[in-house]
């Protein structure tokens, strides 16, 4: 009888093990270094924007606010001053650019890279930012990048070296700090190098916390 329910008794006591563990389902459980949030064509985020580049071969920099909102075929962004007044307006839809700044009539150009050089000085790559910002990027080998806290750098196929340095937690959960939100980024630092086509410029980006009501 005593043999009968040995193996019985093991088989209990695996079970009762397993129960201690923490389910990587459960509340408790931290968001995976290899998840980030999906991808959204409609999106609204503030932040501060540090750019350093090259003036008559000297080094400028310049550091602005910024409201950023985009969808699926426009994208309006528009810079403060750290005292909240406007510098400038940037509409970019698939036919133009248009930028306006304070005082002056608006430009047009196909290109916002190049329009931006030319007005501000220095070089805003808004076509890249609708997926930098959110964590994606097409990389140097024509490949989808995904960034997350555990694959956090990447050269672009236009030569943008990106570093995602810090996220934060987004989603339903975050506001009440429940593990198992999904992180988006909170500090991305690009750097590209001077070229026959461009200047050097080097970026330093940090979004303000998404409202959880954005977050999906």
């Amino acid at each position: 009888m005593l043999k009968k329910l040995l193996p019985l008794a093991l088989v209990c006591l695996s079970l009762s093990a397993c129960s201690t563990l923490s389910s990587p389902f459960s509340s408790g459980a931290a968001p995976s270094a290899n998840t980030v949030a999906p991808y959204r064509e409609q999106v609204e985020l503030t932040g501060r924007l540090n750019v350093v580049y090259q003036k008559d071969d000297k080094p400028e920099s310049a550091t602005v606010n910024f409201n950023w909102q985009q969808t699926a075929q426009r994208t309006d962004v528009t810079l403060y001053s750290p005292v909240g007044s406007t510098l400038a307006t940037i509409a970019v839809t698939p036919q133009q650019a248009v930028l306006t700044q304070s005082g002056k009539a608006p430009r047009s150009a196909p290109d916002v890279d190049t329009l931006s050089a030319q007005m501000l000085g220095w070089s805003l790559p808004v076509s890249g930012l609708r997926d930098w910002l959110q964590g994606y990027a097409v990389g140097a080998d024509g490949k989808r990048f995904v960034a997350s806290p555990a694959n956090d750098s990447v050269t672009t196929k236009d030569g943008w070296r990106l570093r995602y340095v810090s996220w934060q937690e987004v989603g339903q959960n975050a506001a009440d700090n429940i593990p198992g939100a999904l992180p988006q980024p909170r500090r991305i630092d690009a750097e590209r190098n001077a070229s026959a086509q461009a200047d050097a410029v080097s970026l330093r980006i940090v979004l303000d916390p998404v409202p959880s009501d954005q977050a999906q």
